[in-house]
């Protein structure tokens, strides 16, 4: 059912924890679906330069929250706004399609982090969630995943 790469995350996972020096925090998930997901970021200079999460949820979310955290470490948030879903998933190679909506969350965290960044540097909430995508999450409707 998971790849090799799937498994080692969840059981290896890299960056987990919170950071405490994080100027970027982005929070998605729902409790009834079970899966929930802190991304924590730390920018300077528009480059993340660390990141960590903490999640809450299956071996599908911890591995995509795992592989998130890596390949945006060293991105500047241009970049970190163009990563989209299926580079998480082609990392881990591949994922049952009823857990591609954990990937999802992965890309949706990193977003809402990077709005809160813009928030926190005194641009408004709606413009910050409009430059950076931030729509209501992939979980906001758990009812149509399969868990």
């Amino acid at each position: 059912m998971y790849t090799e790469k799937v498994i080692d995350h969840f059981t290896n996972p890299r960056n987990v924890g919170e950071l405490e020096d994080a100027n970027a925090v982005g929070q998605v998930g729902n409790p009834v679906c079970g899966d929930i997901m802190k991304m924590y970021l730390k920018i300077e200079n528009d480059v993340i330069v660390d990141a960590k999460f903490k999640t809450f949820g299956c071996c599908a979310a911890i591995a995509t929250s795992s592989v998130a955290t890596i390949l945006v470490k060293g991105m500047t948030i241009e970049q970190a706004l163009q990563l989209k879903n299926k580079q998480v998933v082609d990392e881990l190679g591949g994922l049952p399609p009823q857990k591609l909506h954990c990937s999802v969350l992965a890309e949706e965290a990193i977003r809402k982090a990077l709005a809160d960044y813009y928030i926190r540097g005194g641009m408004d909430e709606e413009e910050a969630n409009k430059l950076c995508g931030v729509e209501e999450s992939a979980c906001d409707h758990c009812e149509a995943h399969e868990h």
